[in-house]
């Protein structure tokens, strides 16, 4: 059987599951760089942290918000009113956590961690900020294989799987942005290795959250791409656009982000 029918024949919850492991793996990927080498350039990072932003900016419209739109058009109200609410509701909602769970992002000094004051090391804060910006991926799998499953016609399999495949190209750099940094550090490989690709962990479970939510209550599934889309732009602009551009490589990572942006968009505008 072919794995697009394999998919098919899969519960939504089930393929959301399959997406998320899918991109824990492709972290766990990227922290297993660790194995090969004991740093990455700086430039190589910075372009990959800015790949990775155009990617999720590209994913946040095309995947969700264009979604959204499309289907709240359909409905009595605005069709802009479910994109606008979810949306800011997913900044509103990162930003909480951030003020309220200590953190520390990728390429920042110690002393800059934010949150409330913690006895946690330098490797726990860097994994705590990372999980908890993977979980508006998640979700936004989660929601896109929900959407497919409640027969909405701007959902498709195919759409989801871009999604997913974007996401999965983009937590690459993330895995390696951590665990090859805490092994330059002195924490040894396999750990280092470990803490990398813990971050990833979380997509799965947030993928069958979002899932399951769409398919308890099919109306909420507008707000529920919009809210990830939202989550994800709060992440690029808060942390990645920022970590890739004060090493001095500004011009490369932006047109590494251009570059992002555009795989996203053809993944998505071919497949979707």
């Amino acid at each position: 059987m072919e794995v697009g029918n394999l998919l098919q024949a899969m519960h939504p919850v089930l393929q959301s599951l399959a997406a998320g492991c899918f991109t824990w793996g492709v972290t766990a990927l990227g922290a297993a760089s660790v194995f090969l080498t004991r740093e990455v350039g700086r430039k190589t990072l910075d372009a990959m942290l800015g790949f990775a932003g155009g990617v999720m900016i590209a994913a946040s419209f095309w995947s969700l918000l264009a979604p959204a739109i499309e289907m709240a058009a359909a409905g009595p109200g605005p069709a802009w009113l479910p994109a606008a609410v979810g949306f800011l509701a997913g900044g509103a909602f990162l930003w909480v956590i951030d003020r309220v769970l200590p953190h520390l992002h990728l390429g920042f000094p110690l002393a800059e961690a934010e949150g409330p004051r913690s006895g946690w090391d330098r490797a726990i804060l860097l994994v705590t900020a990372v999980t908890v910006h993977n979980i508006p991926e998640g979700l936004a799998m989660g929601v896109a294989f929900g959407g497919v499953a409640a027969g909405l016609s701007s959902s498709t399999l195919a759409g989801a799987l871009a999604l997913a495949l974007g996401i999965g190209i983009q937590n690459f750099p993330e895995g390696l942005a951590v665990s090859v940094p805490l092994y330059g550090e002195g924490v040894p490989r396999v750990r280092a290795f470990g803490y990398g690709q813990l971050s990833g962990m979380v997509e799965p479970l947030a993928a069958m959250l979002g899932a399951t939510a769409v398919l308890l209550v099919t109306p909420l599934l507008p707000y529920a791409l919009a809210f990830a889309a939202g989550a994800m732009v709060f992440v690029v602009v808060e942390e990645v656009v920022p970590e890739s551009q004060r090493n001095g490589n500004a011009d490369l990572a932006t047109l590494a982000a251009m570059l992002g942006f555009v795989v996203m968009m053809v993944l998505d505008v071919a497949f979707g």
